[in-house]
């Protein structure tokens, strides 16, 4: 129908950018403006949809992690307590922005927006629908690595600068699971760009859009190691050690309070958000969806997806207990890793052979996933086994004197001690 290809078809808001571009340039205005106020149009636009679905999600996340722990949750403020996180942005808003007399005060008060903008900066790569991105980088996944570890500045100039031991052995704990995580991070991303061959986000959705499936039925285990490094990587719950409340107080911004610690707390749901929507982008299939992006808006789709990936992050917060920061580190070198690994040698010898053999996608991709599915839980398995998880070695008995509270026993098969 030609009425749904004017400015106003809210299938593609792109329509509307083109005709204010197209207006702009009647005005007589140079080149150059049209595509600078179409870029600050979106900035604003995915900066003020952070700020809203921030304030939304953090009454989701207190309502919902309240009902899986058999509690309330905000119920004061406002009806059903939907105004408490705007009462707490006032108050943070409202709060005194103390500055220590030993901190360095450069570097201190520059570490909270330097963890901020690349929360942010992130959106600029990542398509919300055909032709809805702000920065269609041939480097797309490269930039989101890139920037991501800018993070591990960040928390190392908050630690350091607050002159507090406590905050510099959160910052320093923090690095450690930043660095080796961004490694599983890379390996889990590199099997996607083998696959599809291009780096560009929107030709990986094309990918999946052109195929009719989506990355994580393929590669099942990069899919799940992803989404566990990114839980490291924005300092979510189980992962969250850098600010683990009954040893370090908060981690690297226990002397920050006000709105520097708002920076901070919004930095960590920024990056949440971008990592869902690098999740949905490069194993969900993005905006698209069976060609339901023909009758829906493809943003929709991709908010839609964002959404159901954030809530994951909420019901880990809420289920899985807090690790010990050896188990997590131990997790990455010694169990990821070697499967990303493996898992990067199988996808280079199956993308070599799709392409000298020049298999038809329609009956290579489903054996692929089959092969991939069953070596990802046999791996997991067969490693699990061989470092030892699983055997009666690592059985705990549970201590039965006072004395013996806070040891571990184990029993082999020939009894106790064996």
């Amino acid at each position: 129908m030609p009425i749904l290809a004017k400015w106003y078809d809210f299938r593609d808001l792109g329509n509307a950018i083109g005709a204010l571009q197209d207006q702009i340039l009647d005005w007589g205005a140079p080149d150059w403006v049209p595509y600078v106020v179409s870029g600050i149009i979106a900035v604003v636009g995915i900066l003020l949809w952070l700020l809203v679905s921030q304030i939304v999600f953090i009454w989701i996340e207190r309502r919902v992690i309240g009902l899986m722990h058999n509690r309330i949750g905000p119920n004061r403020v406002g009806p059903m307590g939907l105004l408490q996180g705007v009462a707490d942005a006032i108050k943070l808003l409202l709060k005194e922005a103390i500055t220590a007399r030993a901190t360095d005060k450069i570097l201190f008060w520059a570490a909270p927006i330097a963890i901020f903008i690349p929360a942010m900066v992130v959106f600029a790569v990542i398509p919300f629908g055909e032709g809805m991105v702000l920065s269609d980088l041939n480097v797309g996944v490269l930039f989101f690595l890139a920037i991501g570890s800018i993070n591990t500045i960040a928390v190392f100039a908050a630690g350091w600068a607050s002159n507090n031991k406590y905050a510099l052995i959160g910052a320093m704990r923090q690095i450690g699971m930043l660095i080796s995580y961004e490694l599983v991070q890379v390996f889990a991303l590199l099997s996607v760009v083998i696959l599809v061959g291009s780096m560009r986000m929107g030709d990986i959705v094309a990918w999946q859009s052109g195929n009719d499936v989506w990355m994580f039925a393929i590669q099942p285990l990069a899919f799940v190691a992803f989404i566990i490094a990114g839980l490291v990587e924005v300092n979510r719950s189980p992962a969250d050690l850098s600010e683990a409340e009954s040893e370090l107080t908060a981690g690297y911004h226990t002397e920050y309070s006000g709105i520097k610690f708002g920076f901070f707390y919004a930095a960590e749901y920024f990056a949440t958000f971008a990592l869902s929507g690098v999740i949905v982008t490069l194993f969900m299939g993005g905006w698209t969806l069976w060609g339901a992006e023909e009758w829906v808006p493809g943003f929709l789709i991709f908010v839609t997806k964002l959404y159901a990936v954030f809530f994951l992050f909420i019901w880990a917060r809420g289920t899985l207990p807090r690790l010990r920061t050896d188990q997590l580190m131990s997790f990455s070198w010694k169990f990821l890793l070697e499967l990303m690994f493996v898992q990067i040698l199988v996808i280079g010898l199956e993308t070599l052979i799709w392409r000298e053999q020049a298999y038809d996608a329609s009956t290579v991709l489903p054996i692929f996933g089959v092969i991939n599915w069953v070596l990802a839980i046999g791996l997991v398995v067969l490693w699990a086994r061989m470092l030892g998880h699983g055997t009666p070695r690592t059985a705990g008995k549970r201590a039965t004197l006072t004395q013996e509270i806070g040891k571990i026993y184990y029993e082999g098969a020939a009894g106790p001690g064996a």
